[in-house]
């Protein structure tokens, strides 16, 4: 599970929130909303451990985050606003760097599998430069289906995304969520459904 205590977040002379307090428990969806500079990203930033609070406490499973350190980022998948795709390397090699660092152990074929259920079938051994935003876009997402973090960030994951691939992602996020037993927090102005689990709402800015 994780706490949030008393989270306070300033962006240079300017106070995006203070006092914040939340938890998510496994089959939760936190979906986090607020007026442009209201902090969402910088809060989601601050959950992974590369913003710094002012104040308060990040706990995981009741452990002070920043003293697990990497045990906690092991448990934890972050997608931001950037993809994090090299454009000079293909799908396949992008989708195998990124589950090395995410400390996912995939073979060959799950990589290729994955890359063909995000619709990019024919396109895993081209350079990302070729690609459209949106292909670029599922490149990253398809992480995950690799990861076995328990825990996903996601800043808004559906931008750039055609219908099909919002679909797909609900379903992803909704799998996570409901079938994994998984927490998902994320920023998006697209609703979210579950057909179970529970979906929480915080908003910043109110």
């Amino acid at each position: 599970m994780l706490e949030v205590l008393g989270l306070a977040c300033r962006r240079g002379d300017r106070q995006l929130f203070s006092g914040l307090s939340f938890d998510v428990e496994p089959g939760t969806l936190l979906h986090v909303r607020g007026r442009n500079g209201s902090g969402k990203t910088t809060l989601l930033r601050a959950l992974c451990g590369l913003f710094a609070p002012d104040a308060g406490e990040i706990r995981w499973n009741g452990e002070d985050s920043r003293r697990l350190g990497d045990d906690y980022h092991a448990d934890l998948l972050y997608f931001g606003h950037l993809n994090g795709i090299k454009s000079d390397l293909t799908g396949i090699e992008n989708l195998q760097i990124s589950s090395v660092l995410d400390g996912d152990q995939v073979d060959d074929e799950q990589l290729w599998s994955a890359l063909e259920q995000m619709g990019l079938a024919g396109f895993e051994d081209l350079p990302a430069k070729v690609l459209s935003q949106g292909q670029k876009k599922r490149v990253a997402l398809a992480r995950l289906l690799l990861s076995k973090a328990p825990l996903w960030i996601l800043d808004e994951p559906f931008t750039a995304l055609d219908l099909d691939a919002v679909d797909l992602l609900q379903t992803l996020i909704a799998r996570h969520v409901v079938d994994r037993d998984g927490m998902v927090i994320l920023t998006t102005h697209q609703e979210v459904s579950l057909t179970s689990g529970q979906i929480r709402r915080l908003h910043l800015g109110d």
